[in-house]
């Protein structure tokens, strides 16, 4: 017979409701209660780094310290990601990429999810093929809510494992493989990672500080954790970034038929914006 091992902190359906409505709060992500043991496991290791006897303890602590508050977020937003995740997406960028005029200047994309690096990596990597240039005429802003990934994301060191889905070519041409005590990681080369510009980023937050004028926006599997009416409050907000012609991308669980008002599907989870919702500032 199975038994439910003993937990190390006392953790009542109270303290996992408080967790919910926090988590809600400060960054819109809305926890289903098949959550509830992730979260403990998550945030036991907070309990333990502070040395707090129990999650009301935490909580408190929680409460009136902006630093934890971070960690708390950090705790418990996911971060699945890889290099060229849903392949297909990168293509259509590097489509758009050779077929948009040069005179209109510098293509912007902004990467909203960019966890620990590979998906705005993965768009530069594009962009330098799409151009032939190791300076494309672009600009790359990747963010994300996790402070932790995007100091992972800065440094651009990964597993020679996480680059399993790069070409022999792409690893030569964008990677320095590790030596000695760095050997079995590699590290994306300076001209690579000086292309994308790393900023945290809530997307709660009433200015996210980036001006119009996007001509793609990457926002993949992000939605799912948003409930119906922020979902369809963020996706008014990004639209109105976009140029007339530009491009949401989106993941490949997420749909936006209940948007018909804002974008039309003109490609696998890709989306332009309806005319009247072009270029408008945050």
């Amino acid at each position: 017979m199975n038994t439910i091992p003993e937990r190390e902190f006392d953790y009542a359906d109270a303290d996992f409701a408080r967790v919910k409505a926090i988590i809600y709060r400060k960054a819109g992500i809305n926890l289903g209660d098949s959550k509830k043991q992730l979260v403990y496991s998550r945030l036991a290791r907070r309990l333990r780094v502070l040395q707090l006897d129990n999650f009301d303890e935490y909580l408190a602590y929680l409460d009136h310290n902006k630093n934890e508050q971070q960690e708390f977020i950090n705790a418990l937003t996911t971060n699945l990601t890889a290099f060229f995740r849903e392949a297909h997406h990168f293509s259509t960028l590097a489509d758009y990429a050779r077929n948009r005029k040069a005179a209109a200047g510098k293509l912007r994309v902004w990467c909203a999810a960019s966890s620990t690096g590979e998906e705005p990596y993965s768009i530069a990597m594009t962009l330098v093929e799409a151009y032939g240039s190791y300076s494309p005429p672009v600009e790359i802003i990747a963010s994300d809510i996790d402070s932790s990934v995007l100091e992972f994301a800065a440094q651009g060191i990964y597993s020679l494992d996480r680059l399993d889905a790069l070409s022999l070519e792409q690893k030569k041409h964008f990677f320095l493989r590790g030596k000695g005590r760095n050997n079995g990681s590699a590290k994306v080369i300076d001209k690579l990672r000086q292309l994308v510009d790393f900023r945290q980023i809530n997307l709660l937050d009433r200015d996210w500080r980036l001006g119009a004028g996007f001509d793609v926006i990457f926002c993949r599997n992000v939605m799912i954790y948003f409930d119906k009416p922020t979902q369809l409050q963020l996706l008014e907000r990004m639209v109105r970034l976009l140029k007339p012609e530009g491009l949401y991308i989106a993941g490949h669980s997420e749909s936006f038929s209940n948007a018909s008002h804002l974008v039309k599907l003109v490609a696998k989870t890709t989306y332009k914006l309806i005319d009247n919702h072009a270029g408008e500032r945050q």
